[in-house]
């Protein structure tokens, strides 16, 4: 684990030779956006409707009767 308590990603450089400095910027970057990503994702979890709140809320706006409006079913 990483001292902010986020698993250190598994990070493999296959080109050029990269300093001890630039691996560890590297895998702070990575380990911030995915902390981040995860973080986002689990917000929008939290924030949706559940099917309940869905099922209850009106089918259609309230038909408010009068002249030039809903008449009902007699014409």
């Amino acid at each position: 684990m990483s001292d902010a308590g986020l698993p250190a990603p598994d990070l493999r450089f296959t080109r050029g030779t990269p300093t001890e400095e630039e691996i560890a910027a590297v895998s702070a970057v990575l380990t911030l956006a995915l902390a981040e990503e995860g973080a986002r994702a689990e917000r929008q979890e939290n924030t949706s409707v559940s099917a309940w709140t869905r099922s209850q809320r009106a089918v259609r706006a309230p038909l408010h009767p009068g002249a030039g409006r809903w008449r009902g079913f007699t014409g």
